[in-house]
């Protein structure tokens, strides 16, 4: 196999229109050698889509889709040799045995009768599945099927891995199986996972695209995008002391960090404030010794910073109130999401 290039993929102004419908609108983005990201967006808003234009199941409509070089358009067969994919609710033949399934995919994936045997045997044991390797597929739970579908995705060792919704159905130890596995792959394949499970995309995933409307409206890795969207961090502290000193001693720390909450002075003495700083450095062990050394009594202090699932909502309701007036209803309002596609 040729030599892996430093981007696996590259998208440039990719649209997918259904006659008046657009499920992919004027999307563009790149994905590293050995990249983790997570690709997020509600029901309808093309992830599903690009996934099948970069695996090239779907011709778009217009723009350029390359795998590792390879353009998508004129080589769409050439280019599922750099690919595992693994759809939603992946369909496997009712009749076979785990270990036939990977020998027929691997087969057809052309990987060699001398390496097939040792490569199933090693997938196996990635997803863990050896004792399930002679079990009928039509037998098996819905979690253990998703665990096979992995399985057959990263048998012959693609360049890139994309997994639509991998951890559906599964339960919190095979989750955690799953994250392991993918953590495996980091920079051996790129990765592309779409999820619903926000927690398991921030654990598992280097870079994060948000899109909606066919659009990316956010990008970047989850840190950045607290920083981008919210633009402050906020501390939790709870002490006790003379709180005149306290704007001086913030502003000593970091010239940004200021108090913007504060529960006032409770019958203990204690009282809880919340700090903001534009800065996304970590100010927990300044804050600790500058408060020490003051002589403030300190009994709690905190990083709080919002979840993915905040950084999500904040960006799609962004995006949503950024569209054109021509795309908005006569009262303002924008229409609801389109269904999955």
């Amino acid at each position: 196999m040729s030599e892996i290039p430093e981007l696996t993929i590259e998208a440039e102004h990719l649209v997918k229109t259904y006659g008046s419908l657009t499920a992919v609108n004027d999307l563009s983005f790149t994905v590293k050698r050995g990249e983790i990201v997570g690709l997020l967006g509600p029901n309808g808003a093309g992830k599903s889509t690009t996934m099948r234009i970069l695996t090239g199941y779907l011709p778009a409509t217009s723009g350029s889709v390359k795998i590792c070089g390879v353009p998508a358009a004129s080589q769409p067969d050439a280019i599922k040799r750099h690919i595992g994919y693994m759809p939603e609710n992946n369909p496997l033949p009712e009749d076979l045995r785990v270990s036939e399934y990977l020998w027929f995919r691997g087969r057809l994936k052309e990987v060699p009768r001398a390496k097939l045997r040792s490569r199933i045997d090693e997938v196996l044991e990635l997803c863990d599945l050896k004792r399930s390797r002679h079990r009928i597929l039509g037998r098996l739970s819905k979690g253990t099927k998703q665990r096979v579908g992995i399985a057959e995705a990263i048998l012959a060792e693609p360049a890139i891995i994309i997994m639509d919704e991998p951890t559906i159905g599964l339960d919190p130890h095979q989750i955690l199986i799953v994250r392991d596995l993918i953590a495996h792959l980091r920079g051996r394949m790129s990765v592309i996972i779409s999820s619903h499970i926000l927690p398991e995309i921030e654990a598992t995933c280097d870079r994060v695209l948000i899109i909606n409307a066919g659009r990316i409206v956010a990008q970047g890795s989850p840190a950045d995008l607290r920083h981008e969207i919210f633009g402050q961090t906020n501390y939790r502290v709870e002490l006790a002391g003379d709180l005149g000193h306290l704007p001086g001693l913030l502003t000593s720390i970091e010239p940004s960090l200021m108090v913007t909450a504060s529960t006032g002075v409770g019958e203990d003495g204690f009282t809880a404030l919340t700090l903001a700083v534009e800065t996304n450095r970590e100010l927990g062990e300044p804050l600790l010794r500058a408060l020490t050394v003051a002589g403030f009594r300190l009994r709690l202090l905190s990083r709080h910073q919002p979840s993915l699932e905040d950084v999500f909502l904040a960006a799609t309701r962004r995006s949503w109130d950024a569209r054109l007036p021509d795309q908005r209803e006569p009262s303002g309002e924008t229409r609801a999401p389109l269904p999955k596609l």
